[in-house]
């Protein structure tokens, strides 16, 4: 067409990220509509202020400034389009585009330079990054040298993008990523599970050829989650981890829980677990001490749901909270089966007894924390209270019972009696000695304990303080 330009899949940058339509550039202005209906975006020539190029990863964008400040992104165009439209501005726009260089060193300082309503993030002279006020909501100030800004939801999204499921891919980093003091050593990705996509390698046939020859293919076309694995492994040479063996309650491959604040799925991998998606957390098998099964701490209507505690050889312990209570059969199976040491009930670590404590309805039932320690003290000793010994008037002087009387059948077997047992009279002193000994003892001991210490009235507790005599001497003169 010799009035314009037309183009499909020209992305549409801005709030909620970027959104796929068809861009028509005219004689009168610029005219985007977002693919299958919804935002329109519709410049008139005489309010365009600017235009700049900039050379983005496998595409370029298009940037245009209007009158009121605003600035649109426009991505998806190719090299010889580039070269069309700056033509087609210059002739009948009177603009000469500008070109911008986009930075691609990772730096996170730099400066930052305020044009009209547009906030750009330079690293030398290079940009980063760059925001439209107008999508800015409100500002906050963070300490002395911090701003953080919030941005307006994007009211051009689908609805029904919440409700699509989605597949988590996690690059780990080694070395991490640092931010001051704190290491991020995963990234998380997140993918639409069913969206497919059909794309080329942008690699020198020579490349391809030689260095990642059986890695990598000319082409790829299936689920956007695969691809972008296959690729980053045929570039990396990265081991990639799959869900296992593991099953939900619901045929899923992990459990909902939360960790802290945050909730999410944990995912029993077979060498590890792995929390996702905020905090990502992974807990190698080896690094484990031990697993241990919990009641839910609140109790009442929330027992349909336990917490699973893992102790680490370092002495750390995550504990994963909110799991539903039908998660428990399965989870228990695996972790069982990994060889992990299950810790519930002092001894007693078989699934049957972790069972009744996680099935029981009733708000006051057996607490695993109390009664493990009542385990490891010593489950021999009796519950009741210790007494002094106090010797009875009956006993004649004696503590003990004689067990080796005639009248006693305890040692019986059939028609056999037992033998009476002949005392050493050597012996016998020595433990009639010992039995008024502890006789003394403990008629000592009832002595003391009746004998009540009097008190003197008029003899204070502690002494009094300069604000109790002071009363006190007030009190005697009024």
């Amino acid at each position: 067409m010799t009035d314009g330009h037309l183009f499909n899949n020209i992305s549409l940058g801005g709030r909620g990220g970027t959104n796929p339509g068809q861009l028509k550039i005219y004689v009168g202005g610029i005219l985007w509509k977002k693919q299958g209906g919804g935002k329109a975006v519709e410049v008139d020539k005489s309010d365009i202020l600017a235009v700049t190029w900039m050379k983005v990863p496998r595409t370029n964008q298009l940037g245009v400034r209007i009158k009121d400040g605003l600035y649109y992104k426009f991505t998806g165009f190719r090299d010889q389009d580039v070269s069309n439209l700056t033509n087609f501005f210059m002739n009948n726009f009177g603009i000469t585009p500008e070109e911008k260089q986009l930075s691609i060193s990772g730096h996170n300082w730099g400066e930052i330079d305020l044009n009209g309503n547009m906030l750009t993030f330079l690293v030398g002279s290079k940009q980063a990054f760059e925001v439209s006020l107008a999508d800015v909501s409100q500002t906050q100030l963070q300490g002395k040298n911090d701003v953080i800004l919030e941005f307006h939801v994007d009211d051009t999204t689908g609805a029904n993008e919440a409700n699509q499921p989605h597949t988590f891919v996690v690059v780990t980093l080694d070395p991490p990523i640092r931010k001051g003091q704190t290491l991020y050593p995963h990234i998380v990705l997140q993918f639409e599970t069913d969206y497919v996509v059909q794309s080329e390698l942008s690699m020198s046939d020579d490349l391809l050829n030689t260095k990642y020859k059986d890695k990598l293919e000319p082409s790829y076309k299936g689920l956007i989650h695969e691809v972008f694995t296959t690729i980053l492994r045929g570039l990396s040479g990265a081991k990639v981890t799959k869900p296992g063996k593991f099953r939900s309650f619901s045929d899923g491959y992990a459990v909902k829980s939360s960790l802290k604040a945050e909730d999410g799925v944990l995912y029993p991998l077979e060498k590890s677990l792995f929390f996702l998606p905020k905090p990502p957390t992974l807990i190698l098998h080896e690094e484990i001490d031990y697993v241990e099964f919990e009641r839910h701490a609140a109790g009442g209507s929330n027992m349909h749901y336990f917490d699973l505690l893992i102790r680490l050889k370092t002495e750390q312990e995550h504990l994963f909270r909110n799991i539903q209570r039908n998660e428990y059969h399965n989870l228990f199976n695996f972790i069982s089966s990994k060889g992990l040491k299950i810790m519930n009930l002092g001894d007693e670590r078989t699934g049957d007894g972790v069972a009744k404590i996680l099935q029981t309805e009733e708000d006051d039932a057996v607490d695993p924390h109390l009664e493990r320690i009542r385990n490891e003290a010593g489950g021999d000793e009796s519950d009741e209270e210790d007494e002094d010994f106090v010797v009875d008037k009956d006993d004649g002087g004696s503590p003990t019972d004689d067990s080796g009387e005639e009248g006693s059948d305890a040692s019986l077997s059939g028609d056999e009696k037992e033998k009476p047992v002949k005392k050493d009279p050597r012996k016998e002193p020595s433990s009639s000695k010992a039995s008024k000994k502890k006789s003394r003892e403990g008629e000592d001991d009832g002595k003391k304990k009746k004998q009540k210490r009097k008190k003197d009235p008029n003899m204070h507790q502690r002494g009094l303080c300069l604000v109790s005599c002071f009363s006190h001497k007030w009190k005697e003169r009024m």
